[in-house]
């Protein structure tokens, strides 16, 4: 739970450091601060109701860290940057000396990576306060980017690049007998106790700082962790004293619970309410620290209409979406504020992002469990339903009840919940009034007298028994967060052109017809620095030499002056180099997380992401089967006339409770023990999964692609950021029309994309077809899968997986996700692929220009949209 801080701050002509969205890995951790939330429990005793309030305790921030170390010594080496390996190793040296809980004989890998990353913090320590001294001195806006996680990888080597250290730290570390990679590759554990809330107890939200430095600049701006603790006087002595050891330590275990696991399983009542403490406690401990902040800023007199103008809060995603009715609830009920003037602020300073047309992601949470858990903010949320329900009457009228009915459904917060009273009388569907039939004298007496026979002949209610009809169970009440965000923010962002149409066309249609302003696309981008310059060395060598200058790093449009170099034999050469050298080392990362041996001459052929069936990972295991099924029907002359060699690569981590996911992960690793064991295949095709798939092994694996496969159906990949991280680093993609794909391609050029599958506006019509029994299976798709279910991939019986491919209707049946239909033209696309690598020249010029390509999809693009769109901030210069 993690919130991000961005304010006018810039590097060059570049304001912000890099962006990476999702990050909760870090590497080293500097010191926190505390500001408390209260959960009081009042309990009706005749219902046993939780219900849980949250106070704002005043309590200082951080506004400038000092250096822990007291002595002169410290002062000293603090006093100014060390950018000289001599004075990097007697920085590390010195920390190394003074570290704690470490052997003072030798400097081993865990103590040098601590001193290490003590000396980094040194350095950032004096740009850090020097930025927040700067920000508090001039009282800007800051943009708050609130997000559950933050995956941004190893802080050490990002710090140490963005700050231009790295040679220093290699050449001091080598001195010292370590190499600067073993350092960075080190794991950390500690027992800085990450701890979480529960209901009924008093709980501090605790703030862990990590300082991101920007690239050739001073601005080193904060990451902000959240963790939660209970106090210690919650710790009940009597019990223990008593025995009682487990009931003494229940609420110091209870409040620890929340951050063990981000996103537990829902499908129980207590990971549902787990959830929804996590969200709370994100959008509570963020606004707080945030208001104290506008407070302290504002000095005596706080006008709390100039909140908008130093605050924007961007939601990332629904997680946050409870900052909509904590900030009310903090404005009316703690800082005195009208209903009309709290609303008016709120949607001022909100706004929200959207990153997914998935029904799992547009969260809707049950409104009995919110009712019980946050009353007042239900009740909050109701009030916001009221005024969203008073726009639509006011917009449509009530003279087409069918209309309206139609939109109140759509647009409300609230689903199968009565409207409020205040609107009871007016949305009451008119009756239809039935027309009377006309029957002529003589058919009303026959009518009459077939009555009187029908009665004769009927049985009592005695004689028979009376079949009373089942009860219709009511539909769940809930609350629909992604509605909340349209309502409650100014402004709403897909992060693609083609997804933010359908945010509007689809998936918001009615809320862009209300409020057609509202809506925005933010393309999503990835840092070079991480990406390019610090993941791929070789590759920057190169593309400075060719380029002239260094500045594409900051520059990313100089990238294409690459093109005009795409068909140079030299840049080929030096290109060709550069790629193998990094295929090599992920030919070591195989060996040792899996044992498998793998040729670097092989395609490296590579899908990693989150399993999830519209990802489609089944697709391409699918295809991976069916050219292992064609090889095993071929000479060996003929395998080696057909196939180009290829290494299948998989990476991503499957939800605890997605079954399916864990059914393909599963199915890819019994389809690799098979082929990898086959000694008539041997280097011709291998499939490997990596284990434990992170931020660092991405750092190798995509330097080292050749062919990317960014495969999802059609309309259902919100962005995806892999994709562009593949591309920069010079890697042809294999995919469909969908998320940042279709900007890829008209970027790098159609030529020098492999397309295939359905498109998005095609996607509807294909299920309905398939539902109507009308669809017709490729004989090949159909061969596959009876090839699979012969259990030549071992005993497990994959009749569920595939089953989900099969049938026309049903839960968990008739190919959802198009992996059928996509069959044929996934396999014709391979063939091309095929086609083109065997032609390293034309092969080369493809990765070049997809490099050159690439330069569209900095972050610091986005974040320039970002702030100049929706944030209204402008760049600030440390001085």
């Amino acid at each position: 739970m993690a919130t991000s801080q961005f304010s006018a701050s810039c590097s060059r002509t570049r304001p912000f450091p890099h962006y990476e969205s999702r990050s909760r890995l870090i590497d080293f951790t500097c010191r926190s601060s505390k500001s408390k939330l209260f959960f009081t429990r009042s309990l009706n005793r005749k219902q046993s109701r939780r219900s849980f309030s949250v106070k704002s305790v005043s309590s200082e921030p951080t506004q400038k860290l000092k250096d822990p170390i007291a002595d002169e010594e410290a002062s000293t080496t603090l006093s100014s940057l060390t950018t000289d390996a001599a004075s990097v190793a007697s920085s590390i040296k010195y920390h190394a000396e003074f570290t704690p809980s470490f052997s003072p004989e030798r400097l081993d890998l865990p103590k040098a990576y601590f001193a290490t990353a003590q000396s980094v913090r040194d350095s950032l320590i004096i740009n850090w306060n020097a930025t927040y001294d700067y920000y508090e001195k001039l009282n800007v806006k800051q943009a708050y980017y609130l997000s559950m996680e933050f995956l941004q990888g190893r802080a050490l080597l990002n710090a140490v690049g963005n700050l231009e250290l790295r040679g220093a730290y290699a050449e001091a570390l080598n001195k010292l007998g370590h190499k600067l990679e073993e350092i960075a590759s080190q794991v950390v554990t500690g027992s800085d106790g990450i701890r979480h809330w529960i209901g009924g107890e008093d709980i501090k939200a605790v703030a862990h700082d990590v300082p991101i430095p920007g690239y050739q600049t001073k601005t080193t701006i904060n990451l902000r962790l959240w963790s939660t603790k209970a106090p210690s006087e919650d710790f009940d002595l009597n019990a223990f004293n008593s025995g009682e050891h487990t009931k003494a330590y229940e609420a110091l275990g209870n409040a620890e619970k929340i951050c063990y696991v981000l996103y537990p399983g829902d499908e129980s009542i207590e990971g549902k309410v787990l959830r929804l403490k996590q969200q709370y406690t994100l959008c509570s401990a963020s606004l707080q620290d945030i208001i104290a902040r506008f407070e302290r800023r504002s000095g005596a007199s706080v006008n709390w209409e100039e909140f908008p103008e130093k605050v924007a809060v961007q939601m990332n995603d629904t997680h946050p979406t409870l900052c909509i009715p904590e900030l009310m609830r903090i404005l009316i009920d703690l800082k005195g504020l009208s209903w009309k003037d709290a609303w008016n602020i709120t949607q001022r300073t909100v706004a929200y992002t959207n990153h997914t047309v998935l029904p799992e992601a547009l969260e809707k949470w049950s409104f009995e469990l919110m009712q019980k858990l946050l009353p007042r903010h239900i009740e909050i949320i109701q009030l916001i339903d009221e005024e969203v329900i008073g726009t639509i009457i006011s917009e449509y009228g009530t003279a087409d009840y069918d209309l309206l009915e139609k939109k109140l459904k759509e647009m409300r917060i609230l689903e199968n919940v009565d409207y409020p009273e205040a609107y009871a009388d007016i949305l009451v569907k008119p009756k239809e009034i039935e027309p009377v039939e006309e029957v002529e004298i003589e058919n009303v007496e026959k009518v009459e007298s077939l009555d009187e026979e029908d009665k004769l002949g009927e049985e009592s209610p005695d004689e028979k028994e009376q079949v009373l009809p089942e009860p219709v169970p009511e539909p769940p009440k809930l609350v629909r967060m992604a509605n909340l965000c349209v309502v409650g923010g100014h402004a709403v962002n897909g992060v693609a052109e083609i997804h933010s149409e359908i945010v509007k066309e689809e998936v918001f249609n009615s809320f862009y017809q209300l409020w057609p302003e509202k809506f925005q696309n933010k393309t999503n981008g990835v840092t070079p620095r991480r990406w390019i310059r610090f993941c791929n060395p070789d590759l920057s060598e190169i593309i400075t030499k060719w380029i002239g200058t260094e500045e594409w790093v900051l520059d990313t449009e100089k990238l294409a002056g690459l093109r005009k170099f795409a068909d140079n034999e030299d840049l080929h050469s030096q290109w060709r180099a550069a790629k193998r050298n990094n295929k090599l080392k992920v030919v070591s990362l195989i060996k040792e997380r899996t044992g498998y041996s793998v040729s670097p001459d092989a395609l490296f052929d590579v899908q990693v992401k989150r399993i999830h069936e519209y990802k489609r990972q089944l697709l391409n295991i699918l295809g991976i089967v069916y050219r292992y099924k064609k090889m095993k029907e071929m000479t060996a002359s003929e395998r080696k006339e057909m196939f180009v060699p290829r290494v299948c690569i998989f990476g991503g981590k499957a939800f605890a409770t997605y079954v399916q996911a864990k059914r393909i992960v599963k199915f890819i690793t019994d389809v690799g023990a098979t082929i990898n064991h086959d000694p008539e295949i041997g280097d011709l095709l291998k499939v490997i999964f990596v284990p434990d798939y992170n931020v660092s092994v991405a750092e190798l694996l995509i330097p080292a692609s050749e062919l990317s496969q960014h495969i999802s159906t059609a309309g259902m990949e919100a962005s995806g950021t892999s994709n562009m991280k593949f591309s920069m680093n010079g890697c042809i993609l294999i995919g469909t029309l969908d998320g940042a794909n279709v900007e890829i391609r008209e970027e790098v050029g159609e030529d020098n994309f492999f397309l295939f599958g359905a498109k998005a506006h095609e996607i509807a019509d294909l299920r309905k077809e398939r539902a109507e029994g009308k669809f017709v299976p490729d004989p090949r798709f159909e061969e596959v899968k009876e090839f699979v279910r012969s259990g030549v991939f071992g005993p497990y019986n994959y009749d569920e997986m595939i089953g989900s491919l099969e049938g026309n209707e049903g839960y968990g049946r008739a190919d959802y996700f198009l992996v059928g239909k996509d069959f044929p033209s996934y396999l014709e696309c391979q063939d091309k692929v095929d086609e083109a690598y065997r032609d390293q020249k034309k092969w080369t010029r493809m990765s070049i220009l997809n490099t050159a390509g690439s330069y569209k999809f900095s972050s610091d693009r986005t974040i320039h949209e970002y702030a100049k769109d929706i944030w209204n901030i402008q760049p600030l210069e440390l001085p």
